[in-house]
This record gives C-alpha cells, sequence and structure tokens, in this order.
C-alpha cells in the first residue's frame, strides 16, 4: 500500500470514529427522552383503560444506560460523581460513564492512528491523544461555565423580583413560584425544580440546599442561607436581599471594567500562545520537510515533545495570571 493511500485510509477511519462519537454524544439523550415519555405515556393509557390497577411509582429513578458496565468501574475508582455533577450543572442529559467511554475511546483511535502515521515517540503520541480525548470533557465544562454565568448574571433581578413578592404580602413559597414563572432561563428552571420538590413533599431547606448544590455560586448561596434564616428566625429578609442584589450588581460591573481594561493584554497573550502553531502550520505550507523531521527522527521528536510540554505549560501560567477572581 503507498503512503497516501495509507494515510487516506488512516484518515477516513479516525474521521469515522468521531462522527460516531458525535452522533453518540448528540443523539442518546433525545433517544433516551423519547424512551423515557414513550413509557410513561404506555403507563397512562394502561391505567386509563383498566389493565393496569397498580399505583405509579412517584420516585425517580436513574436509568441504567449502555455504560452501566463501565459506570460501575470507574464509580469504584472515583471521579465519576464530580463529573456527573458538572454534566447536572451545564443542563446537559449525558451520563458521566458514556462520556468518559467516548473520551476513552477518542484517546484510544488517536494514539493507534498517529503511531500507524509515523509519530514514533510513545510520550508525544500520549499528549496528542490526551488532548484530544479530552474534548468531550472540555466541551462540558464549557457549557456549565456558560450556564453558571448566565445564572450569575440574571440573579440580581431575580432577587429584585423575590423582594417585591414579599412586600406585596406574599410568603416565600409564592416568591418562588413568582421566580418559577416570570424569569427567564437558566433561572427559572432551576426554581422549577424547587417548585417541583417543594410539591412533592419536600422540606423547603431540602430543597433550598439542593438548589445550592445544583448551582454552585456563592451568591446564589447567601441569597438561600437567608431565606433558611428567615424562616427559622424570622429576621428582616428584604433589607438583606435587597443589599445583596447592589453588592451583585456593582461585583458584575467591575468585573466587566477589569475585563475592559485588560483586553488588550488578554488578546496579546492568546496571540503568543497561538504564534507558535500559526508559525508550524505556515512553515509546513512552504517547507514541509523541516517539520517531518519532528515527528520522523528521534531527535526531532524530543524536540517536538519539549516544545509542546513547553507551549502548554506557557498556557496555563497565561491562564493562571489573566483569571482574576472577582
Amino acid at each position: 500500500m503507498s503512503p497516501v493511500a495509507f494515510f487516506l485510509l488512516s484518515f477516513l477511519i479516525f474521521s469515522g470514529c468521531l462522527l460516531a462519537a458525535g452522533y453518540l454524544v448528540w443523539s442518546l439523550p433525545g433517544q433516551q427522552a423519547n424512551r423515557m415519555l414513550a413509557a410513561r405515556l404506555r403507563e397512562v393509557r394502561a391505567q386509563a383503560g383498566g389493565r393496569s390497577r397498580a399505583p405509579a411509582d412517584l420516585i425517580v429513578r436513574e436509568r441504567a444506560g449502555g455504560a452501566a458496565a463501565l459506570g460501575w468501574f470507574l464509580s469504584r475508582l472515583g471521579g465519576l460523581q464530580r463529573l456527573q455533577e458538572y454534566i447536572d450543572q451545564a443542563n446537559l442529559r449525558y451520563r458521566a460513564a458514556e462520556v468518559m467511554l467516548a473520551s476513552l475511546a477518542i484517546g484510544a483511535v488517536s494514539f493507534v492512528l498517529l503511531g500507524a502515521l509515523g509519530f514514533r515517540l510513545a510520550l508525544l503520541r500520549l499528549l496528542f491523544a490526551a488532548g484530544l480525548g479530552s474534548l468531550p470533557l472540555v466541551y462540558i465544562l464549557r457549557m456549565r461555565r456558560i450556564r453558571l454565568r448566565r445564572f450569575e448574571e440574571a440573579l440580581p433581578d431575580a432577587i429584585d423580583l423575590f423582594n417585591r413578592s414579599m412586600k406585596a404580602g406574599h410568603n416565600i413559597h409564592a416568591g418562588l413560584e413568582t421566580l418559577a414563572a416570570e424569569t427567564l432561563d437558566p433561572v427559572r428552571a432551576e426554581f422549577r425544580k424547587v417548585i417541583e420538590e417543594l410539591a412533592l413533599g419536600a422540606p423547603l431547606e431540602a430543597a433550598l440546599h439542593n438548589l445550592g448544590r445544583r448551582v454552585p455560586l456563592m451568591d446564589l448561596k447567601f441569597f438561600v442561607t437567608g431565606l433558611i434564616l428567615q424562616r427559622q428566625t424570622g429576621a428582616n429578609l428584604i433589607g438583606v436581599l435587597e443589599n445583596l442584589a447592589v453588592l451583585m450588581r456593582e461585583r458584575l460591573t467591575l468585573a466587566a471594567k477589569m475585563k475592559a481594561h485588560t483586553a488588550q493584554q488578554r488578546f496579546s497573550a492568546g496571540l503568543l500562545c497561538a504564534l507558535p502553531l500559526v508559525a508550524a502550520l505556515g512553515i509546513w505550507f512552504v517547507k514541509p520537510d523541516y517539520l517531518r523531521l519532528l515527528y520522523t527522527h528521534p531527535v526531532g521528536s524530543k524536540f517536538l515533545t519539549y516544545a509542546i510540554i513547553s507551549e502548554i505549560v506557557g498556557i496555563l501560567i497565561i491562564r493562571r495570571i489573566a483569571n482574576i477572581r472577582y
């Protein structure tokens, strides 16, 4: 087999694996939701027709997915529960075991194909495979960060709406129902879950603690703590929440000003991080023989591994400096 044909075959196999993994991640949540809905409809029809006299099970149970055995094994190693919490906080319908299986599959296929394409150094292949295999995890973390930021930006207006409901003479439960009906997502979705838990008989404290676990924001924890204290001690909740909303707006404004003032520096940092990749791509199109030695010759592979590790370390250091906590 000629090198060109071997390269095309390897590229097609790798692309097929990526497309299969993407289809699995994209279609599996919808299929699971459709199966659950169809099962519920069958139960309703059976009860309406008198074919089933057994009472409906009101307990929410997690269905075992296709990677249940892998999930059980990874749960023994630890870390799978934290990943599932991140998936739930991102409001995604994936399962941690299936995401981990997709990551391992992408990493293993990448490791084998890179070796077939001529990357002989195991450490270099391992770095590339780990980077490609971590793409599902990066996607989950990104969606989680975006959703938490949207929730944080909408929370001050939600607190003001809750205060107006309390000033009108409503109780805490009615105020939470107002938030579940009048706010926008993702605030509305989370408070609807609180109302559903209360409707099923859960205590208010437990429902609010579950809300704080699903949305791990410090400002929301202050809001939850204020509601619990007011219920237990009868404190002046309206004044506390008004000050909290003002403080949140001032902090978000300060964060926006900091981003505006550091935009040029962050752009320069991104340019420096992307410069080696752009330069390597340009050299590959102009003089590919210069770069071919980096992954065919043993000494070149060592230098390329050192360059990649240095680039990753530099990106992490720059992100650490630019990530200002507020």
